[in-house]
Order: structure tokens, then C-alpha cells, then sequence
């Protein structure tokens, strides 16, 4: 039977794999692993109570509207929330501009499904998020890799890349996953003029953007687009005829479970995933818009943002630390000036992708860098390390735990150099 339905699958099936993230959450959610895995934010900051009091209020005076079939394109008073919030970040955005998904995950597969052919090329950055590689592999994409360095894609190497003639960038500025970095300001502008001189859109990921721990704000992309092309004379209306989709959601700031992003672009690009979504889903659900609302009412979001800023930038700075007492000399990191990971790197003999069951044999567990390249051959001595969701004592330990592997296995290397012969 099993052989029968084999035969029965589309060819894009090939090309669909299990997330390792998601795999290892399996078993490093075992409560002696330490997990630097996942992308958690830490659930003793979710507004439990204030989710539950929104929740009894929202059923009391809108139960029948929260349980019924709603538009496509999202609960209005919620898209007009995003489009005021997003003019804080200089985004001229009307709730037209606004759509409403389950999830940003949900947001990167109907960009592939509007946007990518069998074959199409997208340029992206190297490392780069691996759930917009797990949503565009289904669509048959191919890659165009640039790499990264610790102030984001390397602009300097773009142009040649831009002449394959990629159907679009997918660029995460602000505290980028998996590495940490934050697109420097005079990189973000070069890439905005290539990208309107080649006729490239941009999709810009920006689900860290507001947890920022230090450093100045940078104007988003989608941002920077609209002077650009308001100063080039390209358009007299600024953002709604942009080049730039812009992606963001409240799985960081509110509750990963309400499964709520959304996505600001242009009216025409709106109403084309809108028809996509229909064939989706009809409609994220209209419970947790609702709820969501109603819970960020009274400037609770701020309130509540500026309390995840300070726990996890206190995390942050112990995992910094740590690093720098218990890592090898060999290993280098970077500095996030926010959102939730690091990347560290080892020697480029040890493989992360090997070492991990020695990690959780030492009770300790990491995501492999190769995971998030397009090649699985490259990022093998690299690793995420997320420090968001653990408690500070376990970060300690943790990477205290991690440390001493590797410097075993790095004694061990050059225990057997001194014994091999002249």
C-alpha cells in the first residue's frame, strides 16, 4: 500500500523535507536538555492573564462575530492597527495595503505560490532563514546565494547575482535569522537602488524588528524604497507603488499560537494573494484577530515590548558572556543587536552536523548551520544558538556544557597531531 501512494505523489514532493528545526524540537524538549535550538520566545513572558480577561470580554460583546467565517483579507480593525503601527517606521501604508495571515510562515508560501514558476531563480542571503527555503522548495525555486558578513549580505557582490536575473530578493534586515546581523544602513541603501536599477523586488522578512537591545533604529527597506523612488521620480505616491513586500508578525511579541502575521505591499499584490489565501484557508481565523485586538488595546503592546526587550537583552548579554568564558580561542560569534539568535563558528574541521549527538549525549543541543544554506555542503563547522527562551542559569550551564565539547574534541585533534610522526 505504501508503494501505491508513493507513486501517486507530485513531483514537488521531492523537493519537500522535514525542518530539522522541527525535528529536533522532538527531543531536546526533554526537561535535562538544555535547548539553544529553537526560535521560542520565552513562554513565561506570554500575557496569559491578559489574553484570558480579552478572551472572556471579546466572547461576552462579540462572541458570535469572533466564531463566524470572516474576509479574506482579515479582520478590518486589525489591519488598520498595523497600517497606524507601521507609519512609526516611516511606511506609508493604508489597511488596503494590509493582509492578515496565518502566520508569516503562511505569508513566504503565498509569495511562492503567486510569484514562483517551476525553476524560477530567488536571491537570497547566505545563511538564510530555512522555513523561506522549506515554503519555496515546494514551488520547484531555485537559489541565487550572496553571502553574509556581521553587517548582513555582502552588497558589494549583489550586482553579479542580479544579472542571473532573479524573480526576487528575500532579505531579512534586522537581526537576521539564523545569524544575528543587522543590515548596515549605507548597505541597505545600495541594495534598494540595485534593486529598483534591475527591476528586482525585495521581500523583506522583518520579525525581530521592534526587539532591539541597543543600537539605533535603520528605516526598513520598504521604507528606503519609497524615498528612492519618490527622489527618482519613479512614482508620486510613494510606498503603494513600491518595489518592496513587507513581512511581519505577532508570533515574537504577543504568542507564537495565535498564528498571526501580516503582510504591507502594493494594492494590486494584495489582491492577488488574497485570491491565493482563498484557496488556502478562506480566511486566518477570526478568534485570534479578534482576540489580538482586543488584547493590544490601550498601548499594551509597547508596554509589553519593552518588557521582552529588557528579559531578553538581559539573555542575550549572559549568552555573550558565557561564550566568551567557556568557547575555545578557535570559535568566533557575532553580536546581535537584537531579536532572539547568535551564530557561532568552529574550526572548519568539526562538523556541528556530526557533533550534535554528542551535544545531546552532553545534554545540550544547537541547530547545525548547514541547515539554513541552500547547499547542505557549506555552513559545516557553523551553528545557531538562540538564547530567547531559556532561563539565564541554563544559558550559563549550557553553553558551559558546549564549550567543554568542543574543546575536548579540539585537545583530542591536537593530541593526535603530536603523536603522528615527523
Amino acid at each position: 500500500m505504501a508503494t501505491l501512494w508513493k507513486s501517486r505523489y507530485a513531483q514537488r514532493n521531492q523537493r519537500m523535507e522535514r525542518s530539522i528545526i522541527r525535528e529536533l524540537l522532538k527531543f531536546t524538549m526533554q526537561p535535562d536538555i538544555i535547548s539553544f535550538a529553537g526560535g521560542l520566545p520565552a513562554p513565561e513572558l506570554f500575557p496569559v492573564a491578559r489574553c484570558q480577561d480579552a478572551a472572556c470580554r471579546l466572547l461576552d460583546e462579540h462572541g458570535a462575530q469572533a466564531l463566524q467565517y470572516g474576509p479574506t483579507e482579515g479582520y478590518p480593525p486589525l489591519r488598520r492597527f498595523i497600517a497606524e503601527r507601521m507609519a512609526r517606521y516611516s511606511i506609508d501604508a493604508k489597511p488596503e495595503n494590509v493582509l492578515i495571515t496565518s502566520g508569516s510562515q503562511q505569508a513566504l508560501d503565498l509569495i511562492g505560490k503567486l510569484l514562483l514558476n517551476a525553476g524560477d531563480r530567488i536571491l537570497v542571503e547566505e545563511p538564510t532563514y530555512l522555513g523561506a527555503l522549506q515554503a519555496w522548495n515546494s514551488y520547484q525555486a531555485e537559489y541565487v546565494t550572496v553571502p553574509c558578513d556581521d553587517q548582513g549580505v555582502r552588497t558589494d557582490l549583489l550586482e553579479a547575482a542580479l544579472r542571473v536575473g532573479p524573480k526576487f530578493m528575500y532579505i531579512l534586515p534586522n537581526f537576521q535569522n539564523p545569524g544575528g546581523t543587522t543590515l548596515a544602513l549605507e548597505r541597505r541603501q545600495t541594495l534598494v537602488r540595485l534593486s529598483n536599477r534591475y527591476g528586482i523586488p525585495i521581500v523583506e522578512d522583518d520579525p525581530y524588528g521592534t526587539l532591539r537591545y541597543e543600537g539605533e533604529h535603520l528605516p526598513p527597506l520598504v521604507a528606503l524604497d519609497s524615498d528612492y523612488q519618490t527622489t527618482a521620480g519613479l512614482n508620486g505616491h510613494g510606498y503603494m507603488d513600491g518595489n518592496v513586500i513587507y513581512l511581519g508578525t505577532f508570533s515574537k511579541t504577543l504568542a507564537p499560537g495565535l498564528r498571526l502575521g501580516w503582510v504591507v505591499a502594493p494594492e494590486e499584490v494584495i489582491d492577488q494573494l488574497v485570491i491565493a489565501k482563498q484557496g488556502a484557508d478562506l480566511h486566518t481565523s477570526s478568534f485570534d484577530q479578534m482576540l489580538a485586538h482586543e488584547i493590544v488595546q490601550d498601548d499594551f503592546l509597547d508596554e509589553h515590548i519593552r518588557l521582552i526587550r529588557q528579559v531578553y537583552g538581559q539573555r542575550r548579554d549572559v549568552m555573550l558572556a558565557a561564550l566568551e568564558r567557556y568557547f575555545p580561542e578557535e570559535c568566533s560569534w557575532t553580536h546581535p543587536e537584537g531579536g532572539l539568535f547568535l551564530w557561532a563558528r568552529t574550526p572548519d574541521w568539526i562538523d556541528t552536523g556530526d557533533l550534535m549527538p554528542e551535544a545531546v549525549a552532553h545534554k545540550v543541543a544547537y541547530v547545525p548551520g548547514f541547515a539554513f544554506y541552500t547547499d547542505s555542503k557549506r555552513g559545516r563547522n557553523t551553528m545557531r544558538l538562540n538564547f530567547s527562551n531559556a532561563q539565564p542559569p541554563r544559558i550559563e550551564k549550557g553553553i558551559q556544557r558546549l564549550g567543554n565539547l568542543l574543546k575536548t574534541k579540539i585537545a583530542a585533534r591536537s593530541d593526535q597531531a603530536v603523536l603522528v610522526p615527523a
